[in-house]
C-alpha cells in the first residue's frame, strides 16, 4: 500500500536537482515518477561510474548536466532539491537566490509527498546508532525504515508500504529544510563541527534547532540531559520534552542501580539491565535512552525493547568490536572524525591496556580534552597521516609520551599487534580524505587488514 499524501504539487513543474550523489538521484528519480520536469545539475566533471548512472536517469526523461550549472538548468525553476554537501554560501546558492528559486532539501522533498510520519534524529555524534537501533526496535511491532544521512534517501522509501521514516538528519540537510516537521525531534548532543560550512558555530546549532521550535515543532522533543547547551535548549524546546541520561522532572530516561528506565508522567519502569545491552560505553548508553524514549512513545512493549537492544548489532564503523587477534580485541570506530567523536569511545575503556589509532587530515579543534582522555584510558598512541606533528606536540605537551608515529595503517597495526594490547582502537579523531575516500574506506581497510591476520 502506498502512503502518498503530497502536500507539495509537483506535476509538470521543473524541477532542479543540485548534485549528482544518492540522494540527488533518488530525488531525480521520484519527481520523475510524479511527472515533474527534472533538471539535475552538477558542478564536478563525470568520473568512473557516472555513465551509468547519468544512462539510468536519462532514460527515466531527466535531463543531466555535469561540470558546472548552466542558466539553462536553472532558469524557470520552480523549486530547487539540493544534496546535503553544497554550502549556503556557494556560488550555486547565490545565484538560485537571485533567481527566487526556494531550495529544499531530499528530506522535505519526502516529507512534503508523505502522510507517514517522521522520527527526526540529529545531533554531533550518536546519530547513526541511534538511528539504526530506534527503526530496529520499532520493527518489532510496525513497519520502521531508517533513512536520510544513514541508510536510504527517504524518496526511496515513499512507495513503500511503511509505518514511520526513522531519519537520520545532518545539519547540512537541516540547513535546506524549513518545513519539515517530525512528529519526533532527538537532539543526542551538541559540540563544536563543520563550522566553516554552516559560517559559524550558532548556525551549526541553529540549523539543528530548528526542527525543535516553532514553525516545525513536533509532538514531542527528545534531549540529553546531560549536555549543558540542550539542558537549557529543552526550556523552549516545543512539544512534550522527555530528556535523557538523568532522573530528572516527570518525562524523562535514565540509569540506576546498572539498569535503564522510563518514566513518563512521573511513572517509571525499568527497561533493561545494562549487562544486556550489547553496546558498551556512556555514550552508547545515551543512544539506547534515545531509542527507549521513542519507542516507548510509540507504544513498544517492553519485552520488545528489551529483545529489541539485545539483538541490535552495531552499524559499521561505530565502536564495532569485530575481532579478536591472540588475546587483542579490534574495535573500528573510524566514524569518529572529529576529537569529541573519540572522546566517548576512548571513555569506555577503563583499567585496560588500550592502543589507540588515531590521525589523519586535522581539523584543527582543541585538543585539550582528548588529550586529558587518552592520559586517563590509553597507553599508547599510534598516529599517522596529516595530523600527526599537531597530535604529537599536543600529547607531549599534555604529558602523554607514549607516542609511535606509522606512515600507513597497516604499520599501525602492525605495531599495534606486537604490543600485544587488551585492546586495538581505531578512533582517528580526524577526517580521512589525506589517505582514504572516506571513512568507510578507512575502516574497511583497518578490518580487511587486521582480519586477514588472523586468517
Amino acid at each position: 500500500m502506498k502512503s502518498i499524501c503530497p502536500n507539495l504539487k509537483l506535476f509538470d513543474k521543473k524541477v532542479l536537482v543540485l548534485g549528482l550523489s544518492k540522494s540527488g538521484i533518488s530525488a531525480a528519480k521520484y519527481l520523475s515518477g510524479v511527472g515533474a520536469d527534472v533538471y539535475l545539475t552538477e558542478s564536478r566533471e563525470p568520473k568512473d561510474g557516472d555513465d551509468i548512472k547519468i544512462a539510468e536517469l536519462e532514460n527515466l526523461g531527466v535531463k543531466v548536466e555535469m561540470g558546472g550549472h548552466s542558466d539553462e538548468f536553472i532558469k524557470d525553476s520552480y523549486i530547487a532539491v539540493t544534496s546535503p554537501g553544497i554550502p549556503p554560501k556557494s556560488e550555486i546558492m547565490q545565484r538560485l537566490k537571485d533567481a527566487n528559486v526556494k531550495v529544499i532539501s531530499e528530506i522535505e522533498l519526502a516529507y512534503s509527498q508523505t502522510g507517514v510520519p517522521f522520527v527526526a534524529i540529529t545531533g554531533t555524534n550518536g546519530k547513526t546508532t541511534t538511528t539504526a537501533l530506534t527503526a530496529h526496535i520499532l520493527s518489532s511491532e510496525y513497519k520502521a525504515e531508517p533513512c536520510g544521512n544513514y541508510g536510504k534517501p527517504p524518496c526511496d522509501l515513499l512507495e513503500d508500504d511503511i509505518d514511520f521514516f526513522v531519519c537520520e538528519c545532518s545539519s547540512f540537510q537541516l540547513e535546506y529544510s524549513n518545513a519539515f516537521q517530525p512528529q519526533i525531534s532527538v537532539f543526542t548532543n551538541f559540540t563544536p563541527d563543520h563550522i566553516d560550512w554552516h559560517n559559524g558555530l550558532e548556525n551549526y546549532f541553529k540549523a539543528k534547532a530548528k526542527i525543535f521550535l516553532s514553525p516545525q515543532a513536533p509532538a514531542f522533543s527528545v534531549l540529553n540531559a546531560k549536555d549543558e547547551r540542550l539542558l537549557d535548549f529543552a526550556k523552549e524546546s516545543a512539544g512534550t520534552v522527555f530528556l535523557f541520561d538523568a532522573n530528572c522532572g516527570d518525562n524523562c530516561s535514565y540509569i540506576e542501580d546498572g539498569a535503564i528506565y522510563f518514566k513518563r508522567d512521573g511513572k517509571a519502569e525499568k527497561i533493561i539491565e545494562l549487562s544486556d545491552c550489547p553496546l558498551i560505553g556512556n555514550h552508547n548508553y545515551q543512544n539506547v535512552m534515545c531509542a527507549i524514549i521513542v519507542s516507548k512513545l510509540e507504544g513498544i512493549s517492553n519485552e520488545n525493547i528489551k529483545s529489541s537492544i539485545m539483538s541490535f548489532k552495531v552499524p559499521e564503523h561505530r565502536l564495532e568490536k569485530f575481532a579478536q587477534v591472540s588475546g587483542t580485541v579490534f574495535y573500528n570506530d573510524s566514524k569518529a572524525t572529529n576529537p569529541e567523536a573519540s572522546l566517548v569511545a576512548i571513555n569506555s575503556f577503563d583499567n585496560e591496556d588500550v592502543v589507540l589509532i588515531a590521525g589523519g587530515r586535522d581539523k584543527n579543534t582543541d585538543l585539550a580534552e582528548f588529550c586529558d582522555a587518552v592520559k586517563k584510558h590509553i597507553k599508547t598512541v599510534i598516529l599517522i597521516g596529516e595530523a600527526t606533528q599537531r597530535f604529537e606536540e599536543n600529547l607531549k605537551n599534555s604529558g602523554f609520551e607514549n607516542v609511535i608515529k606509522e606512515e600507513t595503517m597497516e604499520s599501525a597495526i602492525d605495531k599495534s599487534i606486537e604490543l600485544n594490547p587488551d585492546v586495538v582502537l581505531l578512533s582517528p579523531a580526524c577526517a580521512s580524505f589525506d589517505m582514504f575516500s572516506g571513512y568507510e574506506e578507512r575502516g574497511r581497510v583497518f578490518k580487511q587488514y587486521v582480519l586477514s591476520k588472523i586468517s
